[in-house]
């Protein structure tokens, strides 16, 4: 079973016993240990079949035997019991942002209403009306999540979709006579979330890798099976698609089913313009004669370009770049010397050790990593005090992990409403790294989110603004800004910008990738992990650095530390100007908001 399919489990253990008023602590216990194992690099299962699921931080001896129960069985007793408690269509009102669960508990037990096609009736109708704090504007919120939802509805995140094509993959490769097996599609092209899976094999003899595909662990229903092709739909409901090429023909198929289809259709027509035709099958002359196909470079090399990378196949200038030489030599995570966001236990939401993530980062190879635990905003978060004690921690494990990777003090410091940072400038003054990220108050419209980034980015003691726009793919939308206005700010304060490598927020965006790019300004890419596992993680966001035509020069973290330190460290800069009286009064939301958003955290632990 994949880790995706036992994390889904572990979620819904968490949302069931939300609406039926299970244990708070029980409840956070289970979507912390979901969000582990989702993230886990390797499979779960097979840590619980080797009898370690018990050693996975998070993850304790009750848990484990549920992840056991799954993976033996394919069935969790805990889930059904819950599950028999609440209509079925309960569970998908929590998806909706902006549904938690008192709010859904409402107007199911008093509206009767248990599916979303009922609340939306009920939010157009007026009769949502009927429950206590829900008036017309949540109402038109609650319709426009419903449309977000519909809107991404059988897409899944690249990572779980990854995981189901990496298990197939490696069924598929044992199957005797496969020379090669891909994923290709928008896996390969690495977008954030995936519609299906393409799956392509070279063999000659079709048969059995059919068979092995369509008899796969998790299959859930086998839609289409021919000679050399298949479709299923997984367990987990994406559908995936087979098919099976000659050996010779593998690289043309490859490109081709890579895609996009608006990269494919602009290098076909640069193959026709040269007396070329281009297909899944190969490169022919106008006389049919073969030209070659096996690999991929044949493709490009048939119509006189260079190798294109499959994350830059969108359609969006790659022809041109790559005919007039401009191509990007594109960063690998092998670039990335460090991290510069990871969480320690010293963030409520957190689970690893200092040396834990030491010995984590120095197994993966890196050389640095930024301890950059939540400020006081978060609940239980690090006020001025705790977080001097804790910089002391910092620098003692460091001199401790003589053989590396260097231990940096800094902190994740809240921008509030304002604009103004939860912890004074004195505190943060002497730190290695502060990344400021906005966590709570995601509706504000443009302009003021804008004033707010620009604000904060102006404090003269910010290093990295954190996952620019506090999206959560496929839960919650990104804030409105004015991204060209943050990164002239950005460029001018001397501040990168963060890619988030976590795989639900991938934030910055490929596409703000390559306005940073334009802009001057660099990035970091980052973990934010906040358990030691999730360090590895950091190849997410390369990709979607990828995506944004970054090189190694764009990204900081790909610089030796000291060069490092010479290009975080702040000249004097003047005062930051005092807060008009609009600012002043938004301040005063201060009291409130770690209030506002403990229901965030409970809701989603890595926010």
């Amino acid at each position: 079973m994949e880790n995706a399919e036992i994390a889904r489990v572990l979620s819904e253990i968490a949302d069931l016993l939300e609406l039926t008023g299970g244990n708070t602590f029980k409840v956070r216990a289970y979507r912390r240990a979901a969000q582990v194992v989702d993230l886990h690099p390797t499979s779960v299962a097979q840590a619980w079949r080797e009898g370690r699921a018990a050693e996975l931080t998070g993850i304790g001896d009750r848990i484990a035997e549920k992840i056991g129960e799954l993976v033996e069985v394919g069935e969790c007793r805990e889930h059904a019991r819950l599950a028999a408690l609440v209509p079925p269509g309960v569970v998908d009102l929590l998806r909706l942002e902006g549904m938690g669960p008192k709010t859904v508990e409402a107007v199911w037990k008093g509206l009767g209403i248990t599916d979303v096609a009922a609340l939306e009736e009920a939010c157009r109708s007026g009769r949502i009306l009927e429950v206590p704090r829900l008036g017309p504007t949540r109402a038109a919120a609650i319709v426009a999540a419903i449309a977000r939802l519909r809107a991404r509805a059988g897409r899944m995140l690249l990572h779980r979709a990854l995981g189901h094509a990496d298990e197939i993959l490696a069924r598929l490769r044992a199957v005797p006579g496969v020379r090669q097996a891909e994923a290709a599609g928008s896996v390969r092209r690495r977008k954030e979330t995936v519609g299906d899976l393409d799956l392509l094999v070279a063999t000659t003899d079709a048969a059995p890798v059919v068979r092995a595909f369509c008899g796969s662990a998790g299959v859930g229903q086998v839609l289409s099976e021919g000679s050399t092709k298949a479709s299923v739909r997984l367990k987990a409901g994406l559908q995936a698609d087979l098919r099976v090429v000659a050996p010779e023909s593998f690289g043309a198929a490859l490109h081709y089913f890579t895609g996009s289809k608006s990269h494919n259709i602009a290098l076909r027509t640069r193959a026709m313009k040269l007396g070329l035709k281009v297909s899944e099958y190969g490169v022919f002359d106008r006389e049919g004669r073969r030209l070659g196909g096996r690999d991929e470079a044949d493709v490009f090399r048939a119509v006189g370009l260079p190798f294109i990378p499959p994350e830059l196949r969108e359609g969006t200038g790659e022809i041109e770049a790559a005919e007039a030489g401009r191509l990007p030599r594109l960063v690998e995570e092998a670039d990335l010397l460090g991290d510069l966001h990871v969480h320690s236990r010293a963030s409520n939401d957190a689970r690893s050790e200092l040396e834990d993530l030491a010995r984590a980062a120095r197994a993966l190879g890196r050389r640095y990593l930024a301890i950059t635990d939540h400020s006081r905003a978060r609940p239980l978060g690090l006020d001025a005090a705790r977080l001097a004690e804790h910089v002391a921690a910092i620098r003692a494990a460091d001199r401790r992990e003589a053989g590396g990777p260097r231990l940096l003090a800094g902190v994740e410091v809240d921008i509030l409403p304002s604009g103004e940072l939860d912890l004074p400038p004195d505190a943060l003054a002497g730190l290695d790294c502060v990344v400021a990220s906005v966590h709570a108050h995601f509706d504000d419209p443009a302009g003021r989110n804008t004033q707010r980034l620009e604000r904060a980015l102006r404090s003269g003691v910010v290093h990295v603004l954190g996952h620019p726009s506090a999206r959560e793919i496929g839960s919650r939308e990104p804030c409105a800004l004015d991204l060209e206005g943050v990164l002239e700010v950005a460029r001018e304060q001397g501040v990168a910008l963060e890619v988030n490598a976590m795989p639900e927020r991938l934030d910055l965006t490929d596409v703000g990738c390559r306005a940073a790019r334009a802009a001057g300004v660099p990035v970091v890419i980052s973990s934010d992990a906040h358990e030691a596992s999730h360090l590895a993680n950091l190849r997410y966001g390369v990709w979607v650095a990828r995506r944004g035509w970054l090189e190694a020069k764009d990204v900081l973290n790909t610089l030796p530390l000291a060069e490092l330190r010479r290009r975080l460290a702040r000249s004097p800069r003047a005062a930051p100007r005092p807060p008009r009286p609009k600012q002043r009064a938004a301040r005063a939301e201060e009291e409130t908001h770690a209030e506002a958003h403990r229901g965030d955290v409970a809701r989603h632990p890595s926010a």
